[in-house]
């Protein structure tokens, strides 16, 4: 997947015209779209093409549950071509997006604990999967079930930026949660169809999926950071990042992007890129500031 030319033109034009819709209209699904279901599928794929010889493999797995169903839908009418715009204008070319959506595998409203798209290059197309995700609500519980998200992510995304360039790919959570202290493996089976010997522990799971992904965790905001961030630390270091507003979700992880791929040289030359990008001084200031500290741990300020 990911072939065709992406046009920003496009995509704001498709996110223009549903901003007045309710999240419901953008959002229609009410059972797992069955292209999203994960059970039995192999290898999502990010390939390099005539189009995109050294393609950027990106994915987001977004917490669908009751208290984060705001950012899909910020994507969905306002942020994703901005995201698209900035990977850009600061010089990274070949980006393909994949979007996941998780929710608690123990939720019993939830069948579809996790659904994932594929990667695509155009505007039409990564819209096509984003809003085909299935925005259940509920989840009561203090966890979600970011382990199989990430469990997917590291098993199975085939990236040509890896494969043939030992390049890692990109892989934002967004939640505001913790997550089980194990992957356990009857949910392996049960969701993925895929059967592992016994339940493996949260550090290894992450472990494996940063052998081939650089990954991320994003809170939206800095209360819920106050509660969940410090497990999220503990596990990934500063690339658990608190945002003191949801909305810039896309724009954090744009930066992040552009700075590990070197399109700028850190968070100073980012700040001025946002800028000259038409973002005003108190967002642009928002943005580097949830990035200092990942930013300072990699030396890239």
């Amino acid at each position: 997947m990911g072939f065709g030319d992406y046009s920003y033109e496009a995509h704001q034009a498709i996110a223009t015209a549903r901003a007045a819709l309710p999240a419901q209209k953008v959002f229609n699904q009410r059972r797992c779209h069955p292209l999203m279901n994960p059970h039995g599928v192999q290898f999502p794929k990010s390939r390099d093409s005539d189009d995109h010889p050294r393609t950027v493999s990106i994915a987001f797995a977004l917490d669908v549950s009751g208290s984060m169903g705001s950012i899909p839908e910020q994507i969905a009418k306002q942020e994703l071509p901005g995201f698209m715009k900035t990977l850009l204008d600061c010089g990274v070319t070949d980006p393909q997006v994949l979007f996941m959506a998780l929710q608690d595998c123990a939720d019993t409203d939830s069948s579809a604990p996790l659904q994932v798209g594929q990667f695509e290059s155009t505007a039409e197309l990564m819209d096509q999967w984003l809003t085909r995700s299935w925005i259940m609500g509920g989840g009561a519980s203090i966890y979600e079930s970011y382990d199989l998200a990430l469990w997917f992510a590291a098993r199975h995304l085939k990236m040509d930026s890896w494969e043939k360039r030992k390049k890692k790919g990109y892989f934002f959570m967004t939640g505001d949660e913790t997550c089980y202290p194990n992957l356990f493996a009857r949910w392996t089976q049960q969701f993925l169809g895929e059967h592992v010997p016994a339940d493996i522990p949260l550090a290894q799971v992450v472990a494996e999926a940063q052998r081939t992904l650089e990954v991320f965790f994003i809170v939206p905001d800095q209360h819920r950071f106050s509660q969940c961030g410090g497990f999220w630390q503990q596990h990934l270091g500063q690339a658990a990042i608190g945002l003191a507003k949801a909305e810039d979700t896309c724009p954090v992880a744009a930066g992040a992007v552009a700075i590990t791929e070197g399109a700028v040289s850190g968070l100073r030359e980012l700040g001025e890129r946002l800028r000259g990008a038409g973002y005003v001084a108190e967002r642009v200031q928002r943005i580097t500031t949830a990035l200092e500290p990942w930013a300072k741990e990699r030396g890239k300020v």
